[in-house]
Parts: structure tokens; C-alpha cells; sequence
């Protein structure tokens, strides 16, 4: 059989497999109907054990790889549990007979809160500048370019728009004293201590919500939703509410906490791969060459890295520079990159010793307790 013989074979096998995996996904929709009507969870991870276990066993007795197979099926996994989840949100109609103004909605994440928002069945006002959103499938929705010139009688309002401007967003709504629901979903907090205050100070129902996730992002499982309690028990309850049908994690905490853990788990991380890809574009070493010679550690820095060079240099500069404890994690990064510094100059193996096996400590103890 020729090569372009046997490239047409694979081309109908690849046919075949996609067509299986629609098959597939069209009884994936299924299966979220009936959990949905029997209440059952959308999750359910002894299933996907059995599955797993299955698709490696299945791969001996074929010949391939156990390991490819386990990663084809965790794929179809997470797919067919988007399909649910997204079915299960819709479902719910929480935002029947209810309307939601998503101000800064023509942006990423607003756009992504709008989207959301359409799904359970909200109708959608979304107020932004910039101009209407790209990529909206919902569908219904009404655009305008200022906020101001509405009534601002909705059931929910969304502050989406960049730090730098949600601050004055929240303290002009305090002036309008609007009856519905009001939460920014900002990166950090602090930064929006005078808007909050203003809300709170005028009797309005606010809280604060941190998506921990970006805009791509398809499954909630895994993902963690972190809501700032405000005192007002009525707002985090309606605001988590919308999130009740997904398998977000929910986190409740304080305004301060909130961002001094933010500082290390975004600000310190953010830091560190900029820091990274900086030293390596400053090196004069080509990336094709050091390519040639990458480890299994480089790599997954460097897609890790590249992940971080993509985004929005505005916000990111925003997630170091805005936030009140934003210090205390970067200075804890020079100062550990000056102490590997001091034991690697000064041939203190017991030293490099000792940081490692803390490191090592510290993550394990991650893992158990997660």
C-alpha cells in the first residue's frame, strides 16, 4: 500500500473517531438530563476511576500505551462533564424573570460573566465603551456604551471593568443607591476599599467575587470562585447562589485575607515567570537553540512561562503594583533568590540542601492537604 494510500486510511479513521466522540458527547447530554431530574451530582469521580481503569486495561489487550489511553479518555471525560455542567447551569434557571447589567461585559471576563449570566436565563444589559462584545453567542442581549444613562433598576450589576476605573465605578453606583445585587469581580480588593465603603455606607446590597480562573475557561471543576464576605449575608448568598449548579469550588474570606493570599498565589507566581522568561530573553542564547537541549523541568517552565507572556501586561502590572501586600510576597522572592545566590557563591552545599528539603516539606504537605 502507498504512503498516500495509507494517509487516506487515516484520514477515514480520524473521521470515525470524531464521529464517535459527537456519539459520544450527544450521550453525555443525555446522561446530564437524567442526573439533572434524579438530583444527582454532576461529578462523579468512582465513575470516572472505573473508566480510567478500564481504558488502561483495554489498551494492553490492544497493544498501545496505557498511559495515551488514560490521556484520550480524560479528555473525553472533561468534555462530556462541560456538557453537563453547561446543562445542568441552564437548567437551573436561576435568572428567570430576572435582568443583570454587566458593566465593562465587552471585556474578557465580562464578557465571560455576561455569557454566564445569559445561560441561566438573565436577561443581559451589558454597558461598555469599547463597544459591543466579540464572540457573545447568547444571543438577546442589549448593549449601550455608558452605564450612567440607565435606571439601574436590575436584580444584579457587575463591575467588570479594569481596577484602575472599578474603584470610581462602585462609588458612583453608591450615589444612584441601586436595589439589586452589586459585586466587582476584580483580581484584588484592596484597591476598591473607597467604592465598597461608599456601597456599604449607602445601604446597598454588595459583596465582592474573585473568579479564580480565566476567560477560556470551559469546566468550573477544579476552579475556585473566592467570595468576599462584606456583612451583608443577603448579597454573598445570591452571589454564590449563581454559582450552585457548577462545580466551582466556594471560598468565603475577608477583604484583607483575600489579597494577601492573592499576592502569593497570583502576585508570587506571576513575579516568578517574569522573571524567568525575562532572564532567559536576556541571556543572548537563542530560544530554537536551548530548545535543543530543554529538560523535562524546562519545559513545563517555559509553557507555564509562555502562558504568563500572553496575558495583559496592564492587568498584571496591576495584580503587583495595587495591591497593599503585594510587597511581601516579592520580597520574599528576592530574598529567596539571594539566598541560593549566598549558598551556591559561598560552595554551602548544606545550605542548598536545606532549602530543598523545606521546599519539599511544604509541598507535601500541600498535597496531603489537599
Amino acid at each position: 500500500m502507498s504512503l498516500e494510500q495509507l494517509r487516506g486510511r487515516l484520514t477515514e479513521l480520524d473521521k470515525r473517531l470524531l464521529e464517535l466522540i459527537a456519539e459520544r458527547q450527544k450521550l453525555s447530554r443525555e446522561v446530564a438530563e437524567v442526573k439533572s431530574r434524579e438530583g444527582r451530582a454532576t461529578r462523579d469521580f468512582k465513575r470516572e476511576r472505573e473508566v480510567l481503569l478500564n481504558a488502561r486495561e483495554q489498551a494492553r489487550t490492544l497493544d498501545i500505551s496505557p498511559d495515551l489511553a488514560e490521556s484520550v479518555m480524560r479528555l473525553l471525560i472533561r468534555g462530556s462533564l462541560t456538557t453537563q455542567e453547561r446543562i445542568r447551569v441552564s437548567a437551573g434557571g436561576r435568572g428567570e424573570g430576572h435582568t443583570a447589567l454587566v458593566i465593562g461585559g465587552s471585556g474578557k471576563m465580562g464578557r465571560w460573566f455576561a455569557e454566564f449570566l445569559a445561560s441561566q436565563g438573565y436577561a443581559i444589559t451589558i454597558a461598555d465603551p469599547a463597544g459591543e462584545p466579540e464572540g457573545f453567542d447568547r444571543g438577546g442581549y442589549t448593549h449601550v456604551p455608558d452605564w450612567r444613562v440607565l435606571s439601574l433598576t436590575h436584580d444584579l450589576i457587575v463591575v467588570a471593568t479594569p481596577l484602575k476605573i472599578a474603584d470610581d465605578v462602585l462609588a458612583e453606583l453608591a450615589e444612584r443607591k441601586p436595589p439589586g445585587v452589586i459585586f466587582d469581580i476584580g483580581s484584588l480588593k484592596t484597591p476598591l476599599r473607597r467604592g465598597i465603603s461608599a456601597l456599604r455606607a449607602a445601604g446597598c446590597r454588595v459583596t465582592s467575587v474573585h473568579p479564580m480562573f480565566g476567560p477560556d475557561t470551559e469546566l468550573l471543576s477544579g476552579r475556585h470562585v473566592v467570595f468576599v464576605d462584606l456583612g451583608d449575608a443577603e448579597a454573598i448568598d445570591r452571589a454564590r447562589d449563581l454559582f450552585a449548579s457548577t462545580m466551582a469550588e466556594q471560598v468565603v474570606m475577608s477583604l484583607d485575607d483575600h489579597d494577601r493570599l492573592v499576592a502569593y498565589v497570583l502576585g508570587l507566581s506571576h513575579a516568578l515567570n517574569i522573571a524567568f522568561f525575562t532572564a532567559l530573553a536576556e541571556s543572548g542564547e537563542a530560544a530554537p537553540r536551548l530548545a535543543k537541549l530543554s529538560s523535562t523541568t524546562y519545559d513545563a517552565q517555559v509553557e507555564v512561562a509562555t502562558r504568563v507572556a500572553r496575558e495583559s501586561p496592564e492587568l498584571y502590572f496591576e495584580i503587583q503594583h495595587l495591591n497593599e501586600y503585594g510587597r511581601e510576597s516579592l520580597q520574599a522572592l528576592r530574598d529567596a533568590v539571594e539566598r541560593i545566590w549566598r549558598a551556591v557563591e559561598s560552595n554551602d552545599a548544606t545550605q542548598f540542601t536545606a532549602l530543598m528539603s523545606k521546599g519539599r516539606e511544604y509541598l507535601a504537605g500541600r498535597v496531603r492537604e489537599a
